[in-house]
């Protein structure tokens, strides 16, 4: 892909006349060391950046980013190590900035396409059934319960669950999301062996550190991969800083990133991002309100209260989906098929075209592009008495969208694990987190990927 991208450079800063161009530029030929040293230096690049070592599950955004970031350093020290290395030599050519633009731009695009083409693949041979690891879960309890539900839904994740390991003295039933249960902690040793054992996954996070490491010397058989699940305190500290008090150290596990100028920032992008919205999306919102007009007689805006900043409510502005005597029975869950619906309501729920109004919303400061998605005060009553921390998802605006949505989690789906998702954004937001949700809900709108989007 390197390569292919150097040539159409050269190619493109002969046809296309966006940069100068020297009267007789020189031939590929002469560029073909350059275009060794350049896909030398990158690769090396790529490859002390840890990008050959794929995790088995990525974010394309992410990793996207990370690819992007080594090819225009590596790019850049190309240009310069060029001139150091062949000047004087009989490898001696002009590289000017023109070309090293149109390379870079190519490099990035087919680097990017390539890496894309070789994950889907993978991803497909592994629902396939090819190249997957023979894997055993040691626990039952909620965590393991997890980590089961994960692969078993997920055969792209490229893992065979072979069973479940379990304490001789707990209790539990047959099967854990369809994998059996193949013996206890003591068996594996001879389970490793007789099941073909590529990776083990301790998942008890409360478990003393003297059973783990006892359960760690029980595992190392062969070239069995040994993965566990952090303890409560590892979990936290992933991230840990360390600060001085009067020289004191004190370790920071938690710190609540959105504040100071880091809130400046999120409502600067809210205020571009909504501004630039409204103006280039108003002539398709005209036409969506015509319509609406000449199916049902109605108001085209449906203002909603919601809970939002510090649990102070706001009225939330959405293109009205549902017929004007909807709720006459009181409130109540959207469920698929719903008779209250209208057709261009229908329409517009499918493809999140009816949040499109809460860019106004965003731009008067009551709501913000991502963030936890805001709840009716008289659901907001229910959840906080049953949900541990669910009012702490209040500490920052309500989004848009949201790390909760984009993951599959909208509409009638759990309001705990929900929760989980909205505070782990509260606690980690970054500019790049904000972009990379904006990206994939777009993504998933456009491929219809939106689940519960009814």
């Amino acid at each position: 892909m390197l390569s292919i991208a150097f040539a159409l450079g050269y190619v493109a800063r002969i046809n296309l006349p966006l940069l100068n161009l020297p009267a007789q530029p020189d031939p590929f030929l002469d560029y073909v060391p350059t275009l060794v040293l350049h896909v030398a230096v990158i690769i090396g690049m790529l490859y002390l950046s840890r990008l050959y070592h794929l995790p088995r599950a990525i974010s394309r955004i992410d990793h996207a980013r990370k690819v992007i970031g080594v090819l225009t350093v590596g790019s850049l020290m190309v240009y310069g190590l060029q001139a150091i290395l062949f000047n004087n030599t009989i490898f001696a050519v002009d590289y000017p900035r023109a070309l090293l633009f149109y390379v870079w731009i190519f490099s990035m695009v087919f680097t990017v396409i390539g890496r894309e083409i070789q994950q889907s693949l993978r991803y497909r041979l592994r629902e396939r059934g090819l190249g997957r690891d023979n894997l055993v879960i040691v626990g039952n309890g909620k965590i393991a319960r997890e980590i089961a539900r994960k692969i078993t839904t997920n055969a792209a994740l490229g893992y065979n669950p072979v069973g479940v390991v379990v304490n001789g003295k707990t209790r539990t039933r047959a099967n854990i999301f369809a994998i059996p249960v193949i013996g206890v902690y003591q068996d594996l040793p001879t389970l490793i062996d007789q099941f073909a054992v590529d990776q083990v996954v301790i998942a008890l996070p409360d478990a003393q550190r003297a059973e783990i490491v006892e359960l760690i010397s029980l595992c190392q058989r062969g070239r069995v991969d040994i993965k566990i699940y952090p303890d409560m305190f590892a979990y936290m500290a992933g991230d840990l800083s360390v600060d001085d008090l009067s020289g004191t150290p004190l370790l920071t596990v938690r710190d609540i990133a959105m504040r100071g100028w880091r809130l400046s920032l999120k409502r600067g992008m809210d205020i571009i991002g909504a501004g630039f919205g409204l103006i280039f999306l108003s002539p398709f919102m005209l036409l969506t309100a015509a319509a609406m007009r000449l199916e049902s007689e109605g108001p085209v805006f449906y203002t909603q209260e919601r809970m939002g900043l510090d649990g102070k409510p706001f009225h939330m502005v959405k293109f009205r989906t549902m017929r004007p005597d909807a709720e006459v029975g009181g409130p109540g869950w959207t469920v698929k098929d719903d008779p209250r619906v209208t057709r261009i309501g229908s329409f517009m729920r499918r493809t999140n075209w009816d949040e499109i109004p809460q860019l106004i919303n965003v731009l008067l400061g009551e709501m913000s592009l991502v963030g936890p998605r805001p709840e009716r005060p008289v659901y907001v009553l229910q959840f906080r008495e049953r949900i541990p921390r669910y009012m702490e998802r209040h500490r920052e605006k309500s989004g848009m969208t949201g790390w909760a949505q984009v993951n599959g989690l909208r509409g009638d789906t759990s309001i705990a694990e929900r929760t989980e998702y909205d505070l782990w954004y509260v606690e980690n937001w970054s500019l790049w987190l904000d972009f990379k949700i904006i990206i994939r809900t777009v993504w998933s709108t456009l491929l219809r990927r939106s689940k519960n989007a009814y």
